[in-house]
């Protein structure tokens, strides 16, 4: 088809893209039609005139001008280099210019190279109408990969008229829907959401219908960018309007919805698919069900897939062993590596770093170790995560000679630390007080090319810091601003703590100014850090002051802040402030942590006030929030005090019972309160099931054993704990 304006005003053309809508046929009822540039045999032919006829001779000119330049200089309109003035007039005139491209439709890729050359020309005015009809030649040559580069030109001149001119009728049906089709894949492809949502709409909403692939590709730009809500409407107009969905548009809105901890709705997708599901779509929905702590759901859509025949894999299997090593369930995620194994699925390496990764969380480091070597025995090559995972935890345990062990071997078989790598290992020596060494390391990995990131120097800053070396953090800080990297809420954070706890207070609170200058205003832990600075100094007011500032820069203080400016009040003896601190608390809506209430505890059972500590003990479980053994010490301390040693022993019974078990402080309280009433055999008993229980006495103990006993001049009992005691010094040696 071509597109023909008979005496359409050049105004149409111009270099502002046009806004054309359907309105266009009215204002222009003669100016567009679609029409053979040549008149077809049968047709009459069309009363002649001097103007038409010169506007014909015109394109008719140019068309064998441009054949005849080709066939004399096979190089003309090649690039933007070759010049030539004869062809001024198409460049600044879109008009002249369709019916010259019209002329030349059976020539298409000389039409093509001639659009080309006009584009790169300065002064060129462009025009949507100009760009469907080039469109127009490629896409019925087929000549679909000219046509995408001409469509991406359209993009980069924001010519977004072309949507209403292509959805208005002026090009064949056919035509139309595979230009829009292209229209969608350029914009998806580069991830234009917005305007890929307003030609869909456009489109289903005129009987355009756009592939199902674009669609896919539409649903698949808005899981990306957690747009579920807009991915829902897309789906439901898919359709309302008659698109089938195919197992891809199922798959990825059932990611889409798991993603979003919207499980049930993928749940219930899953049931309303009309076409079979394959692993693809159980992988996403197991994947989504744990991450959303589902995991019995998730194991039994395994058992779905293996009684339906579809193939499990590791991709299957991985995201649930991670989930039940995140909930502390180990031999369930151990017991589902032998069903792997069970079942013919390989171990990836990315299984064997679940393994290892989870094992090391809960202190099992040694297991997570020959799940490595059993990777290696399997002829497998580790991958820098493996042993990035590995080194972490050694530096954790301040194991670094292993750390760096593996660190030695991971570069003996060719992989490339990362900074992460580096920044584990410099951690790990600031934990272990080696400073020197860090930044030694620090200048390495500049050497072999890997630049030190913000928490590289926030780990060094904190580490000289917690060795008192503040000149050494002040310089790394500086450094650190001097190489362009912008330190975040967290380095601000250190710093603070730094500044309060070994160097200038007058420094931290400076940082404030700081931070706002920088647009990163404080957040909630900078300013608990404040707060705790002022509660332990007893500057109370300045404390409130500083909850109320908070308040009103839009800060919600967390549980945190009170729970400091409590435990300061409780401190300090002001117990009546602590409990209005409290219900100002409750009336914030917030919800006291275990923490709160044990400090709630310990101060007025620490003051001889048991009836309030009774009553916040209570008050805790009933809200659902369990005492530990801190809070059971604090009313068995209480107790003692005031010679209530029955009650205290019951609360000891009571705590073994739930299944807390008390430590060397739960004795030691008790064994003090025994001595202190003459009961020293009682102590003795207490002693010895301390140490028959591995519960390590320390040095309060002993001296509460030993000040009673002494007293009353009871050398066999002296003589007794003395070889305890002895024992238990003989044990410790040896275990060290």
């Amino acid at each position: 088809m071509t597109l023909c304006i008979k005496r359409a005003s050049k105004s149409l053309a111009t270099i502002a893209p046009l806004s054309l809508t359907c309105k266009v046929r009215f204002l222009f009822p003669s100016s567009f039609s679609l029409l053979h540039s040549l008149p077809s045999p049968s047709s009459p032919p069309e009363p002649d005139s001097s103007s038409s006829s010169s506007s014909s001779s015109d394109e008719t000119h140019y068309k064998q001008l441009i054949f005849n330049t080709i066939d004399e200089k096979p190089w003309a309109f090649c690039n933007n280099k070759w010049v030539s003035n004869k062809f001024h007039a198409i460049i600044v005139d879109p008009h002249l210019f369709i019916k010259v491209l019209n002329l030349m439709r059976e020539r298409p890729r000389i039409a093509l190279r001639f659009f080309r050359w006009v584009e790169m020309q300065p002064g060129v005015k462009r025009s949507e109408l100009v760009f469907s009809v080039m469109l127009d030649i490629l896409v019925e040559n087929n000549l679909l990969r000219s046509a995408y580069w001409v469509m991406e030109r359209v993009i980069t001149f924001h010519m977004h008229g072309i949507v209403d001119v292509l959805i208005c009728g002026y090009l064949k049906f056919e035509v139309s829907v595979k230009l829009l089709d292209l229209l969608l894949l350029v914009c998806s492809k580069k991830l234009m959401v917005d305007h890929c949502l307003w030609i869909f709409d456009k489109m289903v909403r005129t009987g355009l219908l756009p592939d199902v692939k674009n669609c896919n590709r539409i649903l698949t730009m808005l899981r990306d960018k957690s747009l579920v809500a807009k991915a829902s409407q897309v789906y439901r107009m898919m359709k309302e309007f008659g698109i089938k969905p195919t197992i891809v548009t199922y798959n990825t809105m059932l990611d889409s919805f798991c993603k979003e901890g919207e499980v049930q709705q993928a749940i219930e997708l899953l049931s309303e698919m009309r076409c079979f599901p394959n692993d693809v779509t159980y992988n996403v929905l197991i994947n989504g069900l744990t991450k959303n702590c589902k995991l019995e759901q998730a194991e039994g859509l395994i058992r779905e897939m293996l009684k339906l025949g579809i193939k499990v894999s590791a991709y299957t299997y991985n995201p649930l062993i991670c989930g039940y090593f995140k909930k502390g369930l180990l031999v369930e995620a151990l017991n589902l590596g032998e069903q792997m194994v069970s079942n013919g699925v390989v171990h990836t390496v990315a299984t064997y770093n679940t393994f290892m990764y989870g094992l090391c969380r809960w202190g099992r480091l040694d297991d997570a170790r020959q799940q490595f070597n059993d990777m290696l025995k399997r002829n497998m090559i580790p991958d820098i995560v493996s042993y990035n995972t590995l080194i972490y935890w050694y530096c954790r345990i301040g194991n670094i000679s292993e750390a760096f062990l593996l660190f030695n071997e991971l570069r003996c078989r060719r992989l490339v630390p990362t900074v992460v790598t580096y920044n584990t290992l410099i951690d790990g020596l600031c934990r272990v007080g080696d400073l020197d060494l860090a930044r030694y390391l620090k200048d390495t990995m500049i050497t072999q090319g890997i630049f030190p990131d913000v928490y590289t120097y926030t780990i060094l800053v904190n580490g000289s810091y917690k060795l008192g070396n503040l000149s050494a953090a002040r310089d790394l800080f500086d450094e650190m601003l001097h190489n362009g990297l912008e330190p975040d809420g967290f380095t601000y954070a250190t710093q603070v703590v730094g500044e309060l706890k070994h160097g200038d207070p007058a420094r931290a609170f400076s940082m404030e100014e700081q931070m706002v200058a920088k647009e990163l205003p404080p957040d909630l832990i900078i300013y608990n850090v404040f707060v705790l600075w002022h509660s332990k100094l007893r500057d109370f007011k300045e404390a409130c002051n500083l909850l109320h500032k908070m308040i009103s820069i839009g800060l919600i203080p967390d549980h945190v802040t009170y729970t400091t400016i409590i435990h300061a009040y409780l401190e300090n003896g002001h117990l009546r402030k602590a409990r209005e601190m409290f219900h100002e608390m409750l009336s914030k809506g917030l919800s006291p942590s275990v923490v709160t209430y044990t400090i709630l505890v310990h101060g007025h059972a620490a003051k001889g006030f048991l009836s309030l500590a009774f009553m916040y003990f209570s008050e805790m479980q009933e809200k659902g929030v369990q005492p530990n053994v801190i809070t059971y010490n604090a009313m068995i301390n209480g107790l003692c005090k005031v010679r209530r040693i029955g009650q205290a022993y019951k609360f000891f019974a009571e705590m073994e019972a739930k299944g807390i078990l008390p430590n060397k402080y739960s004795y030691t309280i008790l064994i003090n309160e025994n001595c202190d009433v003459g009961n020293w055999e009682e102590s003795l008993r207490l002693y010895q099931e301390m140490l028959d229980r591995e519960i390590l006495p320390d040095s309060c103990t002993h001296n509460a054993l030993l000040k009673q006993l002494n007293n009353d001049c009871n050398l066999n009992a002296v003589r007794q704990l003395e070889t305890l005691i002895l024992e238990c010094k003989e044990s410790c040696g040896a275990e060290t």
